[in-house]
Parts: C-alpha cells; sequence; structure tokens
C-alpha cells in the first residue's frame, strides 16, 4: 500500500520567483504533492544585483525567498535568515539568506548544489533549482533599441517587442527531466516579463514543454504591475505567455473572481497606480481554456495577495479529479 500511495502522489513542476511564486508554494507545500520549482536568476536589483555583480554569480535573491517560503523549521530561523543589515557599510540591506547563499555558492561549488544544500538546512518539502548556473541578464529588444537587465526591461516593456538573454544559457539535464516526468506544469502569479517569461527565453525549457503531456497552468495575477500589464486581463497575461511557448499554449488557469473591498481597489490605484486583473468574458468563451475560478486572495497588511491556501487547494483538487 504505502508503493502504491508513493506512485500516487502528482509531480508538479512550478516556475516563477518573487512573492507570488513564494506565496503559492507555502500552500502547495501543505498538500501531498511532489513538488519542483524553478527559479530564473535573471534579477539585478538591490542585495541581488549587488552580489551579482561583485561575486560573478548567477542572482540568488528569489532563490533565497523561494526557499524560506518552503522552510519547516523555527521562526527564530527564519528570522534570522530574513534579517537585512541595516547599518551602513559592505553590509548595507543585504539580507543574510543572500550571504549564506553566496558562501555556499563558493564552499558547495555551484547555485544548484548551494540551493539543495540549504534546503536540506531548512528541512524544505520539494525541490527547488535555479534555472541554469550561469550569470545571466534579460535583454529587450525594440525599434528603439536595446535594454539591458531586468530593471531597464521592467520601465520599457511599452518599447520592447522581444525578451531574450545576453546570451544562450544552459538549463541542466535534471529540470528538463523533471519537466518531462510532470504531471502538470503551473506557472506561478509574480511579474510577468521579468519573472516569469525568463523560463520559457530557454530553447531547452520550451522544447521540454513540448515533448512533456502535463497540462500547463497559469495561475494570474490579482493586480496589474504599473510599466508592465497595465490594463492587462486574465485573458492578457496568457496571450504573452502563449506568444513565447511554441507548440504547447496554456490548458487552465486559476483566477479570483471574489468581490475586492472597493477602498482597497480606490488605495492600490492612487498610490500604486494598479488595478485587478479582471477575467475576460471571452476567456469563458474559449473551449480550449480552463477556468478555475474561486475566492484565491485574502487582505495581508493591506496589501492584496493570495491565500496560499485556498490556492493551492483549487490546483491540489485540479490534480485529483482531473488527472486521477
Amino acid at each position: 500500500m504505502k508503493d502504491k500511495f508513493v506512485s500516487d502522489i502528482k509531480k508538479v513542476v512550478v516556475f516563477g520567483g518573487g512573492t507570488g511564486l513564494s506565496c503559492l508554494l507555502s500552500g502547495l507545500k501543505l498538500f501531498p504533492i511532489d513538488v519542483t520549482t524553478v527559479i530564473a536568476v535573471s534579477d539585478n536589483g538591490s542585495s541581488t544585483g549587488v552580489l551579482k555583480e561583485e561575486l560573478d554569480i548567477p542572482a540568488v535573491g528569489d532563490v533565497g525567498k523561494v526557499l524560506l517560503s518552503m522552510a519547516n523549521v523555527d521562526e527564530d530561523f527564519i528570522n534570522l535568515l530574513q534579517y537585512r543589515f541595516e547599518k551602513d557599510g559592505s553590509l548595507h540591506n543585504h539580507p543574510v539568506r543572500n550571504i549564506m547563499l553566496a558562501a555556499l555558492i563558493d564552499t558547495k561549488g555551484n547555485l544548484t548544489e548551494a540551493t539543495k544544500y540549504m534546503a536540506r538546512i531548512l528541512n524544505v518539502k520539494g525541490t527547488v533549482l535555479p534555472l541554469t548556473e550561469e550569470k545571466v541578464d534579460l535583454v529587450g529588444k525594440g525599434s528603439n533599441g536595446e535594454y539591458y537587465g531586468e530593471e531597464e526591461v521592467s520601465l520599457n516593456i511599452k518599447n520592447i517587442d522581444r525578451l531574450c538573454y545576453d546570451h544562450e544559457v544552459h538549463v541542466s539535464d535534471e529540470i528538463l527531466q523533471k519537466i518531462r516526468e510532470s504531471d502538470l506544469i503551473i506557472f506561478s502569479p509574480g511579474s510577468l516579463y521579468t519573472s516569469i517569461l525568463p523560463h520559457l527565453l530557454s530553447g531547452q525549457v520550451v522544447d521540454a514543454l513540448d515533448e512533456c503531456s502535463a497540462p500547463l497552468m497559469y495561475v494570474s495575477n490579482l493586480v496589474t504591475q504599473p510599466g508592465e500589464t497595465d490594463d492587462y486581463s486574465v485573458g492578457d497575461h496568457i496571450k504573452v505567455l502563449n506568444r513565447y511557448l511554441n507548440k504547447r499554449k496554456i490548458d487552465i488557469v486559476v483566477a479570483n473572481n471574489a468581490h475586492i473591498d472597493s477602498r482597497i481597489i480606490d488605495r492600490y490605484f492612487s498610490t500604486e497606480n494598479k488595478t485587478p486583473v479582471m477575467i475576460d468574458t471571452s476567456l469563458s468563451d474559449d473551449p480550449d481554456i480552463e477556468i478555475i475560478e474561486g475566492h484565491v486572495f485574502n487582505i495581508e497588511n493591506g496589501k492584496i495577495r493570495h491565500d496560499p491556501l485556498k490556492t493551492a487547494y483549487l490546483i491540489f483538487s485540479y490534480l485529483m479529479d482531473r488527472l486521477s
């Protein structure tokens, strides 16, 4: 019976980066799912960008955030790794987790082994893997020229026709095999152009997605991102993802259909120029897309966030009902 139970556990690969991914994973870890998380490493902002340039390493920031979201250790240890040095000096604004990962790259030889070691320390359930071992930067190409680095790309989305990397990156056989063996592929919520699409800039990843039989799911953002996805609907996000996919297209989308208090929406618009991401009526009529709707948000310190448990429950229910 034990062997049968193990064989029945569904294998899920999640692509993403940033807060949206961490929130999703903190819910998925509560369910009996074999989760492999692949994280983009092209960030060049804040502490991550400084370490990336000074030490000539891949971006470690999102890797650290994801590891903490999946951790099963006491709160004091998590708080320690989240701590940012506040005093002026060479360590200013660096979180301990980033320093630790940078040190582990030196001692373990690469970011993948550093990540796996830190995952063991944090008793992480599942597998966390960086997309590539290489120091890599996003490049946005448009009629007005090229924009280098995630920060420049984010500020110039409207001038960009196509994203790519500054060089062709190598993706490990382990990641490609995980994709081919998966029961479900998930693109997490997060910055569409700088956290999600970077995974689809690898021809190796796109080819592996073409070869796998797993459905492709997108967990939609709750609000737009100023300068990147202004006025985007759920369907607009899917169109962008599909443009970077090859033979495969998004099969399922998980989206919020619950009412958000108008006072919170007004505050988001007036202070951050963000609006809710709405489900298109035309999308509902598309026979090629399955929409899983629900109340998938909560308000955390005045911020609209995905509810980890509710969102993960919808995904787990899909796995059990549709893929069993």
